[in-house]
């Protein structure tokens, strides 16, 4: 049985995108096809923070794309040599929070040390966080998105914890998003699961994908990587025939197994 990932693949430098390989190991052929492209912004206004950690009571990134708006500023060679002689030291004493291991992994490739990857999304890392953040502290810097949800910055201003976003990025639309959707239905047919991985995906993808499947599209079984995305396809009238547990590979392809066995159709 096919399924559809609406998500980039992995670096090809990493080796095998593990989502395809998780699958596979259920004998599922996954494919990927990118949705979303970003725009990096600010990054003259991040650096000049994340060199001040002084300021600040730690770090929040709940996404990857954060991180990799901060290697951008790395590869220039004096903002680099600052990070590797004293400022990834004096941010390594505070706590860096993140969401999913996608994330915790590209924070430790910048040198620091993850906390509360297991959380799994903004809503359960917020509670992390409060657990372990004084009210009226120092506040976290949290890089992020224009895109992102208010569920975080909510629950810590609610508890008193500050929190100063900065947006490092715009999303959009990926340009060969309709071309590729319609390639793939023309080539592979119509697959057994479609999985999100973010609402924008929702909202870029959902109504090709069911232009496309016509009147099949009761077959398809919807999936989400999270609670959010979950949130998105019912707001879009689509029901949501499973969730990841947590947002990895193993978790959203044991959820798909299960899905796609004949006494859930």
């Amino acid at each position: 049985m096919k399924v559809l990932l609406l998500k980039d693949p992995k670096d090809k430098d990493s080796g095998p995108d593990p989502y395809i390989k998780e699958l596979g190991s259920y004998n599922l052929e996954a494919t990927l096809i990118p949705v979303l492209s970003f725009e990096f912004t600010s990054l003259d206004s991040l650096f000049e923070k994340l060199s001040h950690p002084e300021c600040y009571g730690g770090l929040v990134f709940t996404s990857p794309r954060a991180l990799e708006a901060i290697k951008i500023c790395l590869k220039e060679k004096s903002k680099k040599e600052a990070w590797s002689k004293s400022l990834k030291q004096m941010w390594n004493i505070k706590p860096t929070y993140v969401v999913g291991k996608a994330t915790a992994s590209l924070v430790e490739e910048i040198g620091l040390v993850p906390q509360g990857e297991m959380a799994g999304n903004a809503e359960k890392l917020a509670e992390y966080i409060c657990s372990r953040e004084k009210p009226n502290s120092s506040a976290l810097l949290f890089p992020c998105g224009a895109l992102k949800r208010e569920v975080l910055p909510t629950v810590l201003r609610e508890k008193g914890i500050p929190l100063e976003s900065l947006t490092v990025y715009q999303t959009a639309q990926h340009p060969d998003l309709q071309e590729s959707l319609s390639s793939y239905f023309s080539q592979q047919g119509i697959p057994a699961s479609v999985v999100f991985f973010s609402p924008s995906g929702v909202k870029f993808c959902l109504q090709h994908i069911q232009k496309l499947s016509g009147d099949l599209i009761n077959q398809v079984k919807f999936a989400a990587i999270g609670p959010s995305t979950a949130e998105a396809l019912r707001g879009a009238g689509v029901a949501v025939s499973c969730t990841a547990g947590s947002p990895t590979a193993q978790d959203l392809a044991a959820a798909i197994h299960t899905a796609l066995q004949p006494h859930n159709c």
